[in-house]
């Protein structure tokens, strides 16, 4: 068995210049900021004794070097996957957390990168795709819909389970899938609806195609944004609002296909389910959640404290300042529970725990409702209503921000007292 032990001085440096580029490709394509990105790689430099390394990351590539004057490494960045999964992104942390401590090789490292890239889900392709309608239900009862929307959404839910798993490894397919998934989805239901077999509403349709809404990329764009990172967040933010605006075109388009109109398309006359609904579709949500992203082994208990966290705090901001505010209520509080459960020795990192998170919260479902609704009745839409999308979009952002400053401030707090602690109990240190 190879030994992964070695001590950072003896590490060749073009070696570790490799697995360093390699390492910050990873965290990037996983979607972290670039000055999140840039401060592991630091860490772990000074880790192999390279203090005097420089980093500068961006989305799609980043530049290093081992000192002031040496030369400078340009490192494009390698896809996990069109969709990282949750278990890729808490192995990518792991291996990260590892090279903190100078605990892995270089060599080691860059074969676990190749391996986490490599490694299927563990559920397998028919289960995956189950778990991908369960995800739907999920989502459907979230969003209150119509009780025949729920079944609606199973079916069309399932059909975007097959074609994720049709394009998989396909990097033409895989560009191209949240346009021709919602172009499908919404073609279907039209049809259902023309040919009066059910009406599946605007939120089935939604809750179907709910893995392809950028939530994450939107936010980490604003935080970037907001960080002074202005090229990698501005180019986030363009290509996040691309492929939200791809979706919202899918759906018009495939409606406009079926020669059924949009207000006929996107309504239910059903009565909505009631307010338990959300409480169960969490839950739901959580299973098929771990099994279409496959979540690491023990992970289902932690994911579940983190999205009922979320959604908590989403109906409390509601109820207590607004639709618009309630996204950045929900974001706190989702931040914040999430830094405590990743202390647990089973759970996943809180990035990993981020992303289903987020797919709760605007402008994951409800800001592409707005969306498209807008881009479906342009006569009847209004410049507050694009306004409020941006603005949903923010308030998550900020949301994630100030949960971010108050695990830290929190996490300060505790280390001051107990060094206060530790000085009265030993006066004479």
């Amino acid at each position: 068995m190879p030994d992964d032990s070695r001590a950072p001085e003896t590490v060749p440096g073009n070696e570790l210049l490799l697995f360093l580029a390699d390492l910050g490709a990873a965290l990037s394509a996983i979607g972290e900021t670039v000055d999140a990105v840039e401060e592991r790689l630091a860490v772990i430099a000074r880790a192999y004794g390279l203090g005097d390394a420089r980093f500068s990351v961006f989305p799609t590539s980043l530049f290093l070097t081992l000192g002031r004057g040496e030369a400078a490494t340009i490192e494009p960045t390698k896809r996990l996957s069109a969709t990282p999964r949750l278990d890729q992104i808490a192995s990518v942390h792991r291996l990260a957390e590892e090279a903190e401590r100078g605990g892995v090789s270089p060599a080691a490292g860059i074969a676990r990168l190749e391996e986490i890239r490599a490694t299927g889900s563990r559920f397998g392709p028919l289960a995956s795709v189950l778990g991908y309608t369960t995800l739907t239900i999920g989502i459907a009862l979230i969003l209150r819909p119509a009780p025949r929307d729920v079944a609606a959404a199973a079916v069309l839910g399932t059909i975007v389970g097959v074609l994720r798993l049709l394009a998989h490894g396909r990097r033409s397919l895989e560009v191209l899938m949240p346009f021709v998934a919602a172009f499908v989805v919404a073609l279907l239901a039209a049809l259902a609806v023309k040919h009066e077999i059910t009406d599946p509403g605007l939120r089935a349709m939604i809750a179907a195609l709910v893995v392809f809404i950028p939530g994450v990329a939107l936010t980490t764009a604003v935080l970037e944004l907001t960080e002074g990172q202005m090229i990698s967040g501005s180019s986030r933010l363009v290509w996040a609002a691309t492929q939200l605006g791809l979706i919202a075109f899918g759906i018009v388009a495939g409606v406009s296909a079926a020669g059924v109109p949009a207000e006929r398309a996107f309504s239910s006359s059903d009565p909505l389910l009631g307010g338990w609904a959300p409480w169960l579709g969490v839950l739901v949500y959580a299973v098929g959640v771990t099994i279409a992203n496959s979540t690491p082994p023990g992970a289902l208990l932690s994911l579940l404290v983190v999205l009922y966290a979320a959604w908590t705090g989403q109906v409390v901001g509601d109820a207590l300042f607004g639709a618009y505010s309630s996204g950045f209520v929900g974001a706190i509080v989702m931040t914040f529970v999430a830094y405590q459960v990743a202390r647990l020795p089973t759970t996943m990192p809180v990035y990993a725990m981020f992303l289903p998170g987020f797919w709760l919260l605007v402008p994951g479902s409800l800001g592409l409702i707005g969306l498209t609704t807008f881009l479906a009745f342009p006569d009847s839409a209004s410049g507050a209503d694009v306004f409020a999308i941006i603005g949903a979009i923010a308030a998550v952002a900020l949301g994630v921000l100030c949960g971010v400053e108050l695990h830290r401030w929190i996490t300060g707090a505790e280390r001051r007292a107990r060094s206060v602690t530790r000085r009265v109990r030993e006066p004479g240190v």
